[in-house]
């Protein structure tokens, strides 16, 4: 496992990081039959990413998921590569992008790849909670109504102190 120094916590005594691999088995598992009733693969690769990202609680970027692979002794695959397969992850619902950090996490919520989700990352952990925005998105969806406005997709960040860090 990779641990970053600078941060406060060790990796697995971060309630973020026991929430994450509490989750990752039945995800896993989840994911491939998930895969399996739609006609897909989780193919070696896709597993290995999904994997890769339940092992950390913070987000990854597609350039340190490489670094983490081949640290597995794997081949490590091209930037196109990784960069379809997180992109096929996102499509199936199995993982988030983080737009204001340009990385991406696990997501065991399994819902719809286009509903909108509240991410609030911690900036003392790194680690990312996620909520579905509920009464924040009929708001959102109200202003853009009035506006004309009809939102491709909608990304909620919110950045501060998570519940583990403020004690």
């Amino acid at each position: 496992m990779v641990h970053d120094n600078h941060h406060h916590h060790h990796e697995d005594h971060c309630a973020h990081a026991q929430d994450q691999a509490a989750r990752a088995p039945l995800a896993l598992v989840a994911a491939e039959e998930c895969c399996a009733a739609r006609g897909e693969k989780l193919t070696p690769l896709r597993r290995t990413v999904l994997e890769a990202l339940y092992a950390s609680h913070r987000p990854v970027s597609a350039y340190d998921l490489i670094e983490r692979i081949a640290a597995s002794g794997q081949k490590p695959p091209a930037p196109v590569t990784i960069y379809r397969t997180l992109d096929f992850l996102r499509a199936q619902g199995f993982i988030h992008r983080l737009e204001s950090l340009n990385a991406f996490i696990a997501c065991p919520a399994a819902h719809r790849p286009d509903e909108p989700v509240v991410f609030m990352i911690c900036e003392t952990c790194g680690g990312v909670d996620e909520a579905a925005p509920g009464p924040v998105l009929a708001a959102l969806k109200a202003a853009a109504d009035q506006q004309g406005f009809t939102p491709a997709r909608s990304v909620i960040e919110m950045t501060g102190c998570c519940s583990h860090c403020r004690r």
